[in-house]
C-alpha cells in the first residue's frame, strides 16, 4: 500500500493539474514497482510561500527579490 505525498507551494496549481499529478504518480508506481493503483494513495499539500524556506528565507522573501 504506496503512500506518497507531495508538497507544492499554493501558486495556483488547478485541479487539473493537481489530477494528473495523482494519476502519474499513481501511474509511475504501478508500471515501475507493480503497485495496485487502487491501493495507492496520494496526497497534495499545498504550502504557502511564508511557510516554506531556502537557505534561510522564506520563498515569498526570494521571490520579492
Amino acid at each position: 500500500m504506496p503512500f506518497v505525498n507531495i508538497r507544492i507551494t499554493n501558486e495556483g496549481a488547478t485541479t487539473e493539474q493537481k489530477q494528473r499529478l495523482i494519476k502519474g504518480v499513481t501511474d509511475l508506481l504501478a508500471d515501475v514497482l507493480g503497485k495496485n493503483p487502487k491501493t495507492t494513495f496520494v496526497i497534495i499539500d499545498e504550502v504557502d510561500t511564508d511557510n516554506w524556506g531556502i537557505g534561510g528565507e522564506s520563498v515569498t522573501e526570494i521571490r520579492k527579490k
